[in-house]
């Protein structure tokens, strides 16, 4: 029956790419990386054998199981698993045209994310130049791309005319225009359509969709299509900055760098202003958001590398409202407990994953000086709460700062620790040292300063500037204004500090104390005692 067919397909797809890979299937076979030449040369025997036997019937099980999707998605992978070298060396041209036609009738006909995604890698695969079969690969896809940009103008053409007409789009014309738009940004993905200037277009829908949502206006088109033209143009400024890098002293000018760096401008823009829109949706706001932090990694330091000097102009940092924005998405959609007790464990799980590229995304940021080391502090104050969803990405952001600059790292521990300590007096009035809330603030602080490690030495200057900060903290202000002849409120903020005293060298130890009796000299009469 169907199910049986499916899941053959299935076992067959995985049986093809062990062959041709000699990688073993998930979570099985031993974690030895390097093959023998006896096992290199097997891989390679099969992989000729699979190739000449699927490239004349691939084909034909494309062409029996075109209208169903799940089939179509596996089937579609293994041309990925060819030696393509074969099509020309055993004169299978026309294979291959059968091929890359029916990739085509797919593209048309399918609106699957899964089958079109497999569809646009296995184009990729197949275009490449090392092969001969390339010229004709090049042409094919040429033909697809322009039947996708071209049913893209048109779904938009006609939902703009009725608009226009004021008429309502129907069912129909609203799903043309989301398949064909998610078809622009798969394939984008894979290939670049820069030729095909649709860029500008995508954009234009974008903005005027963030121009519906300042007014609080309903979108004029649907979100999901607002999505697919975000990603559509987040592809087009990669593949746009990657063909400049590539044609540095050839057809790279200096105009062409502007025109990137105005459009890159301009797509940062209004990313960032849906972002900070209540109206926007949730998915356009995630896809915003990674679309900002992706770009911020790729040109945040452009044109340092060796030789890409001319792309300086590139270079894109963040402003602090950028700053500020990320963070609140992270504090709203990341460090969030789950609400709803109703939804499966799979969905949990995959919320969670989303989750987790949300906080890898901005962690990042500060990993690759995009954004300064203090921007994790509002991470760094989560590391007990949500360790176990979070702990291994956290402690691994906290390595690398610490790598990047260990003062700045150790001044960011203790911004995340004075976060807490002030969450803590604003819910209560006056702090119990006692209470659970104010333990589980001392437990964040034992596991920073574990983080430290054993030496001292190393970490000298980072802990000696962690306890500078946290005095500071501790006895602004001196007076009491609850209770005048009290100690100052912060005064608890020393019990935590205490959590890193173990790392400091003696002699400094004399020097911090010295510190504080200079701060708290002239305090009020019980501060000395409280010490």
């Amino acid at each position: 029956d169907d199910r049986q067919e499916t899941s053959l397909i299935e076992i067959m797809v995985c049986c093809i790419r062990q062959s041709a890979t000699g990688d073993p299937p998930v979570g099985r076979g031993s974690s030895r990386k390097v093959l023998s030449a006896r096992e290199t040369k097997q891989i390679q025997d099969d992989k000729i054998a699979l190739t000449s036997h699927f490239i004349t019937t691939l084909p034909q099980l494309l062409h029996k199981y075109l209208p169903d999707p799940e089939k179509m998605a596996n089937l579609l992978i293994i041309p990925q698993y060819f030696d393509l070298e074969i099509y020309t060396t055993s004169r299978q041209e026309k294979a291959l045209e059968s091929l890359l036609r029916l990739v085509q009738e797919v593209v048309d006909k399918h609106s699957d994310t899964d089958v079109l995604e497999t569809a646009a890698q296995t184009l990729e695969k197949l275009c490449d130049d090392q092969f001969p079969i390339f010229s004709r690969c090049e042409t094919n896809r040429s033909r697809l791309l322009d039947m996708v940009s071209n049913r893209y103008r048109e779904s938009l053409d006609e939902y703009t005319n009725l608009l226009t007409g004021d008429e309502e789009p129907d069912q129909d014309e609203v799903y043309a225009l989301v398949s064909s738009l998610k078809k622009v940004s798969i394939f984008y993905n894979c290939h670049d359509m820069g030729h095909w200037n649709i860029w500008s277009g995508l954009l234009e829908i974008v903005t005027r969709s963030r121009d519906c949502l300042v007014e609080k206006q309903p979108l004029w088109v649907p979100e999901e299509a607002v999505k697919y033209c975000l990603l559509g143009c987040y592809f087009g400024l990669l593949w746009d900055k990657n063909s400049l890098a590539d044609n540095l002293g050839g057809s790279t000018t200096h105009d062409s760098i502007t025109d990137l760096k105005e459009r890159l401008a301009k797509f940062m823009q209004v990313s960032k202003e849906i972002m900070g829109l209540e109206g926007a949706g949730a998915q356009l706001k995630e896809e915003a958001f990674i679309s900002i932090c992706d770009l911020l990694i790729v040109f945040g330091h452009c044109g340092e590398a060796n030789g890409q000097t001319p792309l300086k102009p590139l270079a894109f940092k963040p402003d602090e409202g950028m700053g500020v924005l990320l963070n609140i998405f992270i504090q709203d959609h990341v460090f969030i407990e789950d609400e709803d007790e109703d939804i499966d464990d799979h969905q949990k799980i995959e919320e969670l994953h989303k989750r987790r590229n949300f906080l890898a995304c901005y962690c990042k940021l500060v990993v690759y000086n995009v954004l300064p080391t203090k921007s994790a502090a509002d991470v760094l104050k989560h590391y007990v709460t949500f360790y176990n969803d979070y702990g291994d990405i956290i402690k691994a952001t906290l390595g690398k700062a610490r790598e990047n600059n260990k003062t700045n790292c150790a001044k960011t521990m203790i911004q995340s620790l004075i976060y807490k300590f002030n969450e803590l007096q604003q819910e209560v009035a006056g702090i119990d040292r006692g209470s659970e809330d104010f333990h589980a603030i001392k437990e964040l602080a034992k596991r920073f300063a574990l983080s430290f490690g054993l030496d001292a030495l190393k970490n000298r200057d980072a802990v000696a500037s962690l306890h500078r900060e946290g005095i500071l903290v501790a006895v602004n202000p001196l007076e009491n204004p609850e209770d005048p002849a009290g100690a100052p409120p912060n005064l608890a903020f020393l019990e935590i500090l205490t959590e890193f005293t173990g790392k400091l060298l003696k002699q400094d130890k004399k020097v911090v104390l010295g510190y504080l009796d200079k701060r708290v000299a002239g305090g009020g009469p019980n501060s000395r005692g409280d010490d």
